[in-house]
Parts: structure tokens; sequence; C-alpha cells
């Protein structure tokens, strides 16, 4: 039944009634517009190849949930952006649907937890999710007795949403924090050049300031360790944090630093494929090196030990 079309949706419980089979639609995929703000990436990788190649044998069986378009025509996706995407790379014209009628708020909450249950996901797409469903749940939250203040509203929606996705306060707070990286550092941590605990550390540079990290990054291929985080911080936070102090913390060798072999990225830009990643060019060249000394040694090696 094509099990790589069933993710998890957030979908009303009258939807899997037989009568819910009236509410479902064919929409052209044109009048399907992206949710404002969705923090999560849909990327064509094998997963979505796979996703395809089932819609286009199969059709779409899971219906995406929509609501109609605050903002204009059409209808706003809530769940179905991979499956919207699949149906694009797979040439078909529409899709089906269930239209609801959900607020912004209940919007964002059936959003992020139609995504949260994926196999894997980025720093980046927890840190948005994380933060978009704590303010809309903080935003229900408000509609209830006039008792209640916002610090307690938002103590209970913390509390909620840590049972609800397994994490502790803490940790979805540190999450949070990534929300403040500028792009470039952001991706880093998505393609795991900077650690996660680093990152959190970083987050609280200003805007200029990550910009000038990122420079010197760049400039000198290194990442700082927790350490080196921890004291651009503390810099950042005195006011004594320039181009020139960042360039001096992360030019201090780390503890049991290895020698590393600096390349230069634009002298092999043309070697590899435009969407390959940094991660996937350093993996291709390992394997590459690697294969080339196994090369080496069967030929070095004596014709009597063959």
């Amino acid at each position: 039944m094509g099990s790589k079309q069933m993710e998890m949706c957030s979908f009303p419980k009258e939807q899997n009634s037989e009568d819910s089979k009236k509410d479902i639609i064919h929409v052209p995929i044109e009048q399907l517009h992206d949710f404002r703000g969705h923090p999560f990436k849909v990327e064509r990788d094998m997963a979505l190849l796979e996703l395809m190649q089932s819609i286009g044998k199969e059709g779409v069986i899971v219906p995406a949930l929509v609501r109609p378009n605050p903002y204009g025509e059409g209808y706003e996706m809530i769940a179905g952006h991979r499956r919207k995407e699949a149906c694009l790379w797979a040439g078909i014209g529409e899709m089906p649907v269930v239209v609801r009628n959900l607020d912004d708020n209940q919007a964002v909450i059936a959003m992020v937890d139609s995504n949260l249950q994926r196999e894997y996901l980025k720093p980046s797409e927890k840190a948005f999710a994380y933060k978009m469903k704590l303010e809309a749940m903080k935003h229900q939250g408000r509609h209830g007795t006039v008792e209640d203040t916002l610090s307690q509203v938002g103590t209970r929606s913390d509390e909620l949403l840590a049972k609800q996705v397994g994490e502790s306060r803490n940790q979805i707070a540190r999450y949070i924090r990534l929300t403040n990286l500028i792009p470039k550092v952001l991706d880093m941590v998505d393609e795991g050049k900077i650690a996660f605990t680093v990152a959190v550390e970083l987050s609280y540079l200003t805007k200029e300031e990550q910009y000038k990290l990122h420079a010197v990054m760049d400039m000198e291929q290194c990442t700082p360790s927790l350490s080196q985080a921890n004291r651009i911080k503390r810099m950042s936070q005195s006011g004594k944090l320039d181009m020139d102090a960042v360039f001096t913390v992360l030019s201090q060798e780390k503890p049991n630093q290895r020698e590393q072999i600096r390349i230069r990225a634009d002298t092999l830009a043309d070697c590899f494929p435009e969407d390959f990643t940094m991660e996937q060019k350093v993996k291709l060249i390992e394997r590459l090196v690697k294969d080339w000394h196994k090369r080496q040694m069967a030929r070095d090696e004596p014709a009597h030990s063959r």
C-alpha cells in the first residue's frame, strides 16, 4: 500500500471515518501554497525519489491536509509538502486534499506535529518548529481564564511541549536558541561542521559578530571548540569582541588538535555535482584517497606474497 507515503499527519479524528472520504477533493498543484514560515526543508533526495516513484505507480494514497489560504487564493498546505514536491517531480498536476478551517494557532500546531515524527530532522528544523509550536500553544493558552498570568501559561506550554516531543524543557530552550543564528552559521550546524553545544553558545552573539565569526572561520577553515565558543560569548557580553579577537581565539591550537590538510574548495569546484554538500565532497575525497592507497599497496606488494 505504498508505505513510503504513510507519513505522520495531524488529521482530525473524524478523518479516519467513512464519512471523511466525502471531504477529500482533488486540487491543482498550483493552488496549493506552502505554509508560511514552514521550517521543514523539502529536498529532492533519495527518500523523496522513492516517494515520487510510489506516487507515480499508485497515486497519492494519503491526502494532504490544507486550509483555505488566509493570504489569497487557493489553499495553504498544513501537512503534505513532501507529497506535493513528489507530485511536481513526477509531473502530476493535482493531488487529493482534506480541507479544514483552522485558525493560525491550530494550523501551526498541526503543521509541526505532522513533521516532528520524521526519522531525521536537522537542528534548524527542530529549532524553528519548537519555537513556532511553543508560541502557538502560548497564544492558545491566553484564551483561558483571566486569572492565568502569561508566565503561568508559558510554563504550562513548555512542560506540555516537552512531554509531547520527549525532550527536556532545557533542551527545547537550547534548540530555540539556534533561531538566533545567522543562516550561514546555522547551515554549518545542519551540516555537522559546528557541534550543537557550540552553536548554542554562538547564538548569544549579535548578528554583526556572527558575520565576523563566519568570515574568520571561512578564511581559516576552522570552527570553535566549546571552550573557544564560551570565551567568544563572554567577550561579546563584555563588548570586547571584534574581528581581531575572533581571529586570536580561533588561532589558538585546540587540545589534541590533529594536523590538517587544507584544500581550497574552489580548486576542485568543477569536479563535483552542483548539489554536493561540503560533507559529501569531503567523504568522496577520503574514499578516493583510500582507494588510491589500496592500489598502491597492492602494486608494491612482492609477487611471492600474492
